[in-house]
C-alpha cells in the first residue's frame, strides 16, 4: 500500500488491539464490581486504580523509549538530507522549526523539501498543513 497522509499512522497490534482492550475491560469490570458490591467498593476501586495505572504506565513507557530514539533519528535524517541537497548545515534553520514541523517535513521528497522548508519558515506552517502540502508523499514505513 502506498503511504500518504491518510494512512501514515501505524499501530502495534499486540499493544493496541490486545493489551489495551484487555486492560480497558478489566478497568470497566472492576469499576462495575465496586458499584455492585458497596461493602467491598474500596477494594474494587483500588483494583480499578491499579489497572488504570498499569494502562497509563504501559502507554507512557512504550511511547517514551521508542519515540525518543526515533525523534533523534528523524533529526539526523533531516540534517543529512538538507546537507545533501544544499551542502549547508541545517543547524541555523533547525532552531526556527519545532520538532513536529521537522518530522512533518521528512515526508516531503527531495524535490519538494527545500521549498516546503522555506514556506514553513515564512508562514510558520503547522505539521498538519505541511503534510497536506506534500504532493508526492515520501513514505516512512518503519516509524513506530
Amino acid at each position: 500500500m502506498k503511504q500518504q497522509y491518510k494512512n501514515h499512522s501505524k499501530y502495534y497490534y499486540p499493544h493496541h488491539f490486545i493489551f489495551y482492550p484487555v486492560v480497558t475491560t478489566l478497568i470497566i469490570c472492576s469499576a462495575v464490581q465496586a458499584l455492585k458490591y458497596p461493602d467491598r467498593s474500596l477494594e474494587w476501586m483500588a483494583i480499578t486504580a491499579i489497572f488504570i495505572l498499569l494502562a497509563w504506565l504501559s502507554f507512557m513507557m512504550r511511547q517514551h523509549y521508542s519515540l525518543t530514539a526515533q525523534n533523534r533519528i528523524v533529526r539526523m535524517e533531516m540534517r543529512l538530507r538538507y546537507y545533501q541537497l544544499t551542502q549547508k548545515s541545517l543547524g541555523p534553520i533547525e532552531t526556527s522549526l519545532s520538532f513536529p514541523q521537522l518530522a512533518a517535513l521528512r515526508f516531503a521528497p527531495d524535490d519538494e523539501l527545500l521549498a516546503l522548508i522555506q514556506e514553513t519558515l515564512d508562514n510558520n506552517l503547522s505539521p498538519d498543513v505541511i503534510k497536506r502540502s506534500i504532493k508526492n508523499w515520501l513514505p516512512d514505513t518503519m516509524r513506530v
